[in-house]
Order: C-alpha cells, then sequence, then structure tokens
C-alpha cells in the first residue's frame, strides 16, 4: 500500500531557471499543487523528505502549507538523467474516497519452468482505484509456467475496490526459451557443411 508521508511546503516567489537552480542549491524542488478545479499553486519541497518519498509509487502525500494540509499524490516526476536529481513534481490533489487512474508497477514473483526465460512486456498496468488505497505494485506470479505461457492483464489480482483500465487482454508476461548463441553457430555450421556437399552433387 502507498505510505502515507508529510511533507512542508513553502510558497514559490521565484521563476525560471536561474530561480529553480538557486531552490536546488538549498536543497529544495520546485512543484506545482492542482486539482479539484483549483488554480494551480507553484510550491518548494523539502529536497531529501521527498525523494525519499518518492521512492514509493503512488505515495499518497500530505502537504503541509500556509497552516493547512491537503492529500496529493505524484502524477509527474522530472528527473535530470546524467545526476539523477529530481527536477520538478507534479503533485495532483486528492480526496479520501475519490478514485483517480494511476499506473501501477508490475512486480513479478516465482520461477518459470526449467530452461525458460520471462520477459515483461508491460511494466505498469493502469487501474482506477481510490485515491487513498493506492497499491505501491501488483504481483504477477510465473511459478511454474511453460514455454508460450502469458499473463495478460486480466490475470493480475488488484486491490478490492480497485478496476482494470489498461486492456484486459494485454500481456503483461510472457515466458519464452532463449535461443543462445550456441544454438545460432551450430545453424551456421550445418549450412556451410551442406554447400559443398551440393558443389560435390553437380
Amino acid at each position: 500500500m502507498s505510505d502515507k508521508l508529510t511533507l512542508a511546503a513553502e510558497k514559490r516567489t521565484e521563476f525560471g531557471k536561474g530561480a529553480a537552480r538557486r531552490a536546488r542549491a538549498a536543497h529544495k524542488i520546485p512543484a506545482v499543487i492542482y486539482g479539484h478545479g483549483s488554480d494551480p499553486v507553484h510550491i518548494l519541497l523539502p529536497g531529501h523528505d521527498t525523494m525519499m518519498a518518492l521512492k514509493h509509487s503512488n505515495a499518497l502525500l500530505t502537504i503541509e502549507l500556509d497552516g493547512s494540509s491537503e492529500m496529493a499524490i505524484a502524477k509527474d516526476v522530472q528527473v535530470e538523467p546524467v545526476r539523477r536529481i529530481i527536477e520538478h513534481v507534479d503533485l495532483l490533489l486528492v480526496k479520501k474516497g475519490e478514485k483517480i487512474t494511476v499506473d501501477v508497477p508490475v512486480h513479478v514473483v516465482g520461477e518459470s519452468f526449467a530452461g525458460t526465460i520471462h520477459v515483461v512486456e508491460h511494466a505498469t498496468v493502469q487501474i482506477l482505484a481510490e485515491a487513498t488505497h493506492l497499491p505501491e505494485s501488483l504481483e504477477v506470479s510465473i511459478e511454474g509456467l511453460e514455454e508460450g505461457a502469458r499473463v495478460y492483464a486480466r490475470d493480475i489480482e488488484l486491490p478490492k475496490g480497485s478496476e482494470l483500465v489498461t486492456d484486459a487482454d494485454a500481456a503483461v508476461v510472457v515466458i519464452s526459451v532463449p535461443r543462445g548463441a550456441g544454438a545460432e553457430e551450430e545453424e551456421a555450421e550445418a549450412a556451410a557443411a551442406e554447400a559443398p556437399a551440393e558443389a560435390d552433387a553437380e
């Protein structure tokens, strides 16, 4: 389940790339919080606490700002690709009992049949769920599955009260037998051996 974490925010008064750099240098992350028909509010979040909170997928956050608090989840997180630093966060306001659509990571458990491998076709599955009860991941068991087996989105057990948004017939995990370099080399050698034999026959 998602973690309920509290982040103390402050209003953002400076804008632009220079202001954003200064904020990150002060260990703060620029963010915007929106939803429920309200105007977007630009804020700064505490850097370390925010990074720790966002390690959890679909974490339920309590944002404290100007003496009041609101619940929100991160809808978009912009990460600097080289240093992996969070540059900006979009936060969506949520309420208890409200249902929202979210992408949930797939977590594969178990071992498929000996000699096979599994390929994850969809790393996330989209569901409609209560904002205050969002799963951090969805478990997909491949225990004992043989070559050619597929786990479809419809096969995944969802939390109570949740609905599948992803196409039910979408293959999430596929079981196959890897084609090794050894097999390819054997085929090449066989083809090379056949060629002289055909030449001799002519």
